[in-house]
């Protein structure tokens, strides 16, 4: 490197006017799993039918769907909670632009459970029992 004079072995010096920056990473520079699969797919749950004859998961008629009114950590703000939805992340973003529409409202997809603004408990019942599910309110 021009303009250092340190050991062979030694670590090279950074220069200031270099492309690095100080201590900034380049966007998408780190991994936490490296390696050639994707995030997703080294992140996913394993199904239980997976090993079995082909088998997607639960069946929609089949899983514990949810659907409750909650104010918890939301300053106050009455959301619709949904939880217990067994299906990929596509579909459940697929789902979520359904209730949303459905319910004329806005709404979001976090850690597996879809929640809309306001009190949607009655569309989201509807939308999910249109969409196969077999939802049941929680709650009051």
């Amino acid at each position: 490197m021009p303009g250092t004079a340190a050991a062979p072995d030694a670590a090279p010096i950074r220069i200031r006017g270099s492309s690095e920056g100080f201590g900034m990473a380049r966007k998408g520079g780190w991994r936490e799993f490296g390696g050639s699969g994707s995030v997703a797919a080294s992140t996913a749950r394993p199904t239980a039918g997976a090993s079995g004859a082909g088998g997607d998961g639960t069946p929609k008629a089949q899983q514990k769907v949810r659907v409750q009114r909650t104010k918890a950590g939301k300053g106050g703000k009455l959301v619709t909670a949904i939880t217990g939805l067994e299906i990929p992340e596509a579909e459940a973003r697929a789902l979520l632009k359904t209730l949303k529409a459905t319910a004329g409202t806005g709404g979001t997809l976090k850690d597996g459970v879809i929640e809309l603004q306001g009190d949607q408990v009655a569309p989201a019942l509807a939308a999910l029992e249109k969409e196969g599910f077999r939802p049941k309110q929680a709650g009051g």
